[in-house]
């Protein structure tokens, strides 16, 4: 039962991420109070939950709608969270290991470089830095892409 719970609430969350490719997705994903749910996803005990809410965040935080409403609900805080797990605990409840922290810091990195466009996400995100170029200096191959 939990696995499908998990696999339902990933499916979810990548299914808002496909909804808001067009424009005029993103402003609905807003509008929906997709981005509430999205945020709360980013603390899902499930490496691929994580990963889709950060990729679906970071779809619709292209538009300043987007990026406004993501600020507003956590969406940074939650995403610097995500960037300074320790990835050895995290290793150990995910079972199947095929979606790893690396791949969640990825899409959190994708979502952060959209609201760090924004001048309050800019303003959150400015204590991160020095994390954020530990990440892509030690990540391996997919943190070298960002």
């Amino acid at each position: 039962k939990q696995w499908y719970q998990r696999r339902v609430r990933g499916k979810a969350a990548r299914d808002i991420m496909d909804i808001s490719f067009p424009i005029d997705g993103k402003s609905r994903a807003v509008k929906c109070g997709c981005i509430p749910v999205l945020v709360k996803l980013l603390a899902d005990v499930n490496f691929n939950v994580r990963s889709q809410a950060a990729g679906a965040l970071m779809s619709i935080a292209i538009t300043t709608e987007g990026k406004k409403a993501s600020i507003k609900e956590g969406a940074v805080e939650a995403l610097i969270t995500l960037l300074k797990m320790d990835e050895g605990s995290e290793v150990k409840l995910n079972v199947i290991k095929v979606n790893t922290l690396a791949s969640v810091r990825l899409m959190a990195v994708k979502a952060i470089t959209m609201l760090a466009e924004h001048p309050e996400g800019r303003e959150k995100l400015s204590e991160i830095v020095p994390l954020l170029q530990t990440i892509k200096a030690s990540g391996g191959p997919m943190m070298q892409k960002v």
